[in-house]
């Protein structure tokens, strides 16, 4: 795989600071029953790494320490880490919103059969990655069948409630990403076909439609560099920057947890190895957010940050303006 950090380390990306955290963002582990093309995390079946029950308990801390309103689960399949369903109870019990970053998929893997349901019974949001209503895309992206099996966990996840906000259902978020080098479409329109099409062939039901720009990281920057587009598609992100997303990064108030338990501006930054530190001193651990919430660091930022801030704009959260 293609290291792309040297071609992204020299960077004209504005100059900005942390706010006051209001979402932590967890990633339990790389080890994920799926291998997609676009993951920028390279996780894999074959991946062994996975957050120790110590440091969850130190993210828990956290949690009541800094009154954090959201913790966002992430991976690989976060649902694969022992601790996961501890976590969740945890968080649970303090009143915190709870997203899974579900791949839809894992809900079918062998010792998962009663996850759906724990994820309903809990109340945990799940944001669930489709980048296409179409099997032949999806299929071309995850690995074939993968459509299928998305769609038969979206019905299940329907009939547990999720999807139904009006009667008090859980939230059933499905995320889009492009198939290739290109930035994503109107978030609104997309959702509407979204739901126009899932609706009338499957039946399904969600909440809402995130879309989410590739970064030139990982699998995907990778796949840019042997192709020959990785400076093609670092010009397209460039020339679309649009400065007024700078104040709805995620990076501003998110801060994002590895395996280990060492922080990061970004899950983006996780991947590239540029942790978060005080005034560029020794990284920071989660431990480290007990005594220093970190307010007004200054966020480490290279050329990949024009992913976020292209067009429409691009977090974890969807599109920035729509």
């Amino acid at each position: 795989m293609h290291d792309t950090f040297p071609l992204l380390r020299e960077t004209d990306f504005p100059r900005i600071r942390r706010r006051s955290l209001d979402c932590l963002q967890v990633n339990l582990g790389y080890r994920c029953n799926q291998t997609c093309v676009h993951c920028h995390v390279a996780a894999g079946p074959n991946r062994t790494e996975e957050m120790a029950r110590d440091v969850v308990d130190l993210v828990i801390a956290v949690l009541v320490k800094r009154q954090v309103g959201t913790i966002d689960l992430t991976g690989g399949a976060p649902e694969l880490n022992p601790q996961f369903r501890y976590l969740v109870g945890k968080a649970r019990a303090l009143g915190v919103r709870i997203i899974d970053r579900c791949n839809l998929t894992i809900l079918e893997e062998p010792g998962q059969e009663t996850l759906a349901a724990f994820l309903a019974e809990n109340g945990v949001e799940v944001v669930a990655s489709l980048p296409c209503y179409s099997a032949e895309n999806v299929d071309r992206q995850r690995g074939d069948g993968v459509f299928e099996t998305s769609i038969r966990a979206l019905t299940r996840l329907n009939r547990l409630g999720y999807g139904d906000e009006r009667d008090g259902g859980p939230a059933l978020t499905l995320v889009y990403n492009p198939q290739g080098p290109s930035l994503p479409p109107a978030q609104r329109l997309l959702e509407a076909d979204y739901r126009r099409i899932l609706g009338e062939r499957f039946g399904i039901r969600f909440t809402r439609l995130l879309t989410i720009t590739n970064m030139p990281i990982q699998r995907f920057g990778s796949t840019l560099v042997s192709k020959g587009m990785f400076e093609n598609y670092m010009n397209l992100l460039k020339d679309n920057y649009v400065a007024a997303n700078l104040e709805k990064a995620m990076c501003r108030s998110l801060v994002s947890v590895d395996w280990q338990g060492y922080l990061y501006d970004c899950d983006f930054n996780q991947m590239l190895g540029l942790p978060l530190s005080r005034d560029g001193r020794k990284r920071a651990h989660v431990a480290d957010l007990l005594a220093d919430d970190f307010v007004d660091n200054v966020i480490r930022v290279a050329d990949h940050c024009y992913g976020c801030t292209a067009g429409q704009g691009s977090s974890c959260s969807g599109a920035l303006s729509t």
